[in-house]
């Protein structure tokens, strides 16, 4: 495979822009009426008005507020390269209010490369914090306070909350806070006199919809018209992979990604995986790469049970299914024997093991929750002769024998034949 390949030349672009955390938002940043707009021209008005704000980005874990705020952050900063500090902080390591202010304390001095103290109290940082707020908005420069699990920091007394809110109601000070929770109710949280100074901007982030998903799946995977890939193989692409999008069976796979995690980053681990199953040769993505990807993000706990299951543990399980092929309504462990027995003497197999042997194995398939008790009743009832259910299903004890690399061929197609 040549460096002139373009097949090589799309994977290796398609990678980069997974790879890169930002460049899925990027599609929001042309709509004015996306999170991105919004909360761009909330700081931005700030930074050229010279006013004070203050906002909350709100919504599910894994929806974009933060990597929404970077983007924002890192435009923001190419346009007014001279004009803005940004203050990170997360409710998770700084809830304590001394430790807040401190590690703002920290922050102001390395960014104006002055001499951070210690051994300096509460009361002094937060003289020094409404300090640099006052000679920042001097020299018409914002500071942008980022606190991250906000909701941490409306624990206890709020007195972080209070002092940064308190400091930016003067008329020289010039900054913004940006608080990101995952809880919606994050402001009513606040005490009274910290809600008073707050000023009650909420931007909603929720999980994208279908409709949003089509548009992010294209956005990532159709390839450039200006790029070093050959234009013949890029316009075959992108008309392969706009019919792709449209047939219903990928619609439906989209559609059983988008039920089980409709997160971007669960999103940006499917496509990587489609991506990467692209088929070099042909040079396409296909309908089996995205099948591949949905199995591949999809969490089987019972297919990887089975992978490490031993031998005579797949071949109790084959039994019981055997079982429940025919149809038998109760069976339990002495069933299970004479049915363990009638395959060795039917496929004339080499597995012997002993009645003590497969009893632990039994019980060990009951630890791992692969099989149960059909009435946890009876304690008394000895385990040879308490009645049992399978746990796992036909295409799923199918799929973990072809898993297992120890189990025996002979396995496979008893279980074909049913």
């Amino acid at each position: 495979m040549g460096s002139d390949n373009p097949a090589e030349k799309a994977l290796i672009l398609h990678r980069t822009r997974l790879s890169n955390p930002n460049f899925i938002f990027t599609h929001f940043s042309n709509s004015p009426d996306t999170n991105y707009s919004k909360l761009k021209f909330i700081i931005s008005s700030s930074v050229t008005e010279a006013c004070n704000n203050s906002v909350l980005l709100l919504g599910p874990r894994g929806c974009g507020k933060a990597a929404v705020l970077e983007l924002v952050l890192d435009d923001l900063l190419k346009e007014y390269p001279d004009m803005i500090t940004t203050i990170k902080l997360n409710g998770l390591l700084h809830s304590d209010d001394k430790c807040a202010l401190k590690e703002i304390a920290r922050q102001l001095c390395a960014e104006h490369q002055l001499s951070f103290s210690k051994v300096a109290s509460f009361d002094d940082n937060n003289q020094f914090m409404i300090d640099i707020l006052r000679e920042c908005g001097l020299a018409h420069k914002t500071v942008i306070f980022v606190l991250d699990e906000f909701d941490l920091f409306a624990q206890g007394k709020q007195r972080l909350l209070y002092s940064l809110l308190d400091a930016m109601q003067s008329v020289s000070s010039q900054a913004v806070v940006v608080g990101i929770s995952c809880r919606l109710d994050a402001d009513q949280l606040l005490e009274k006199r910290v809600r008073s100074r707050f000023s009650h901007r909420k931007l909603l982030f929720l999980p994208p919809s279908a409709e949003d998903l089509q548009g992010l799946i294209k956005h990532m995977l159709l390839l450039p018209t200006d790029s070093s890939i050959s234009d013949d193989y890029t316009t075959e692409f992108n008309a392969r992979l706009l019919k792709l999008l449209e047939d219903g069976r990928c619609k439906d796979i989209i559609d059983t990604l988008s039920t089980s995690d409709s997160t971007f980053n669960h999103l940006i681990r499917f496509l990587f995986i489609a991506v990467c199953h692209m088929d070099m040769n042909l040079g396409f993505l296909t309908l089996e790469n995205f099948k591949a990807a949905l199995t591949g993000v999809q969490r089987q706990p019972k297919l990887e049970c089975l992978k490490d299951c031993s031998i005579l543990e797949l071949y109790i399980l084959v039994c019981m299914m055997r079982l429940e092929f025919r149809e038998q309504e109760s069976y339990n462990f002495n069933t299970m024997m004479k049915e363990y027995s009638s395959i060795r003497d039917s496929f004339k197999t080499c597995d012997y093991y002993a009645r003590n042997v497969c009893l632990r194995a039994f019980e060990h398939l009951l630890q791992r929750e692969l099989i149960s008790l059909v009435d946890s009743r009876g304690h008394t009832q000895s385990l040879e002769f308490h009645p049992v259910k399978l746990l796992v299903s036909a295409p799923e004890l199918h799929l973990g024998l072809k898993s297992n690399r120890c189990c025996p061929a002979i396995l496979q197609k008893i279980i074909d034949r049913g």
